[in-house]
């Protein structure tokens, strides 16, 4: 293994930790807000152009931004996250796009990862990515939760951890 493939992993290894605690906090402080919440009429947004947009922009064979430009949006390489999404839609269900009991379909599993860890990478509000994405601030929570559950179930055992004293000297 080459020392920049470590150091790579190491990068991973914090930025991971760090967006799952962030998550976590983020998650109990909203489960102990003690404001009640109505629900609100739903939107018609329009789910499938949102989607499109988002997969012109940033995922398609020459999408319009590039990859330092994704980098420095997502804070993540595109290769990192297209497999972070991938391995998060073969674990759960819900970051998959489906289709409702009123037929209509739902949120893809791009729309549903993206507000989740730009949520991360930027601590920003649930609705800060509603008129891009197109999700109520529902979705979002339950975006944030599912992904943040898909991350610890599936990468708990390489990177959530605690350190070896072998990782000790790489992480100083």
């Amino acid at each position: 293994m080459s020392s920049s493939s470590s150091s790579s992993d190491g990068v991973l290894d914090d930025m991971v930790i760090a967006m799952t605690h962030e998550a976590i906090n983020y998650l109990r402080e909203e489960s102990e807000s003690s404001a009640s919440r109505t629900r609100q009429p739903p939107l018609e947004q329009n789910r499938l152009a949102a989607h499109e947009r988002l997969v012109q922009n940033y995922f398609c064979e020459t999408p319009l931004y590039d990859d330092v430009q994704f980098k420095r949006r997502f804070r993540m390489s595109r290769r990192l996250f297209v497999k972070i999404s991938n391995d998060l839609a073969g674990e759960s269900p819900f970051l998959t796009q489906r289709v409702s009991a009123s037929r209509k379909v739902g949120f893809s599993g791009l729309q549903k990862c993206t507000t989740t860890i730009r949520q991360l990478a930027y601590d920003t509000t649930i609705d800060a990515w509603d008129e891009y994405l197109r999700m109520s601030s529902r979705m979002y929570r339950e975006s944030l939760e599912n992904f943040c559950e898909g991350v610890i179930s599936l990468y708990r055992r390489p990177y959530l951890r605690m350190p070896t004293a072998a990782d000790v000297p790489l992480l100083y």
